[in-house]
């Protein structure tokens, strides 16, 4: 049976790529897109004839859709998943900027409601093997940093996959404090904390998104990175999401947890 999608954030450059993707997909049809400035011509944004478009959420309909995908900003994608599930849409959430908080909130009302779905920081391969290495390598190098780097446009900052990176780091680590006696002269300059691993964000106009993480040791080194050169890459892992979907039955976190 064809499963209907909506796509939060479809008329953005990520929401673009998730169009392609799902209009060359057996089984699944654009059905909604919601965007708070788009116009109400589904063919400018490549969806179907047929697809609805609202600009908020108070106008979508009950029973419109089985997936929920979203590509939006910081600001909207609590209200968005949180709507979603009340509404028992599944959700595929690729916006980064929920707060650990929302995401407990956003798992506790999926398993009320009795709705899966999937929150992943980041859809690319590349980054989630980069999570899961830097996490085995954390238990020999506690003396770590992480440096991130994204296009001018990207709204938060640390991004979701660097601060994901830092959790599963801490996970595997003892609690640690590189340089625990620095002094700043310019402030901030040490960049963010998250349980003494320090966090870097670069925002600069020719990136898209990139990651590094620095370990260091007595007279040794060891870097991890990954680049994501073009959203493209994203699609692999949001399909994989789509493909599974049946099968999840809670609000999972983290793309490797159903690879």
């Amino acid at each position: 049976m064809t499963k209907k999608v909506l796509i939060a954030g479809f008329a953005g450059a990520m929401g673009q790529k998730v169009v392609n993707l799902i209009n060359n997909m057996a089984d699944f049809e654009i059905v909604a897109g919601l965007s708070p400035h788009a116009n109400h011509d589904p063919e400018e944004y490549h969806l179907p004839k047929s697809a609805q478009i609202f600009n908020q959420l108070s106008d979508i309909p009950e029973n419109i859709a089985d997936i929920w995908i979203d590509f939006t900003t910081p600001n909207a994608v609590y209200e968005n998943v949180k709507y979603a599930i009340l509404h028992h849409i599944s959700p595929i959430v690729g916006t980064t900027g929920l707060s650990d908080e929302q995401v407990t909130e956003l798992k506790d009302l999926a398993q009320k409601e009795k709705v899966g779905g999937i929150i992943a920081s980041n859809f690319g391969m590349s980054a989630v093997l980069l999570m899961k290495f830097a996490k085995e390598a954390a238990k020999y190098f506690p003396d770590v940093e992480i440096i991130e780097m994204h296009h001018a446009d990207k709204k938060d900052a640390p991004s979701g996959t660097a601060l994901s990176t830092a959790k599963l780091i801490a996970e595997n680590r003892p609690k640690h404090e590189s340089a625990p006696n620095e002094v700043e002269s310019l402030a901030h300059v040490r960049g963010g904390d998250y349980e003494g691993i320090k966090i870097h964000s670069v925002r600069l106009p020719g990136y898209i998104a990139h990651e590094q993480v620095l370990f260091g040791g007595n007279g040794e080194a060891l870097t991890i990175r990954q680049d994501s050169f073009d959203r493209e890459s994203f699609m692999n892992g949001v399909k994989v999401a789509l493909e599974k979907f049946d099968s999840l039955h809670e609000l999972i976190v983290g793309l490797e947890n159903i690879l």
